[in-house]
């Protein structure tokens, strides 16, 4: 019997998405297709944005709607773009 790591180990999410969202996804997938050849499903687009999300430390702390993820991710993903502008620009005279 094969035995899986924790972290290797998957789950089964449902999740309902409107067409737009679905049709983005896929075109997600189809642009990296044809452009790096590599085939991306649904579920691993959406696992990403889940590893990305945890990387960026983005908890569910005053979280009430949409809105209110949508303008903490622009905020830390801000946050880090702007860091690492000035720590590429840091020395340039």
């Amino acid at each position: 019997m094969k035995t899986l790591l924790a972290q290797e180990k998957k789950e089964r999410v449902v999740t309902f998405l409107n067409r737009e969202e679905v049709d983005y996804l896929d075109k997600i997938g189809k642009d990296a297709l044809f452009s790096a050849g590599l085939k991306l499903s649904r579920a691993k687009l959406i696992a990403w944005l889940v590893d990305f999300m945890k990387d960026l430390n983005i908890s569910g702390e005053n979280i009430r709607s949409e809105k209110d993820l949508e303008y903490k991710l622009k905020g830390v993903v801000g946050q880090n773009i702007r860091g690492q502008s000035q720590s590429a620009t840091e020395g340039v005279i």
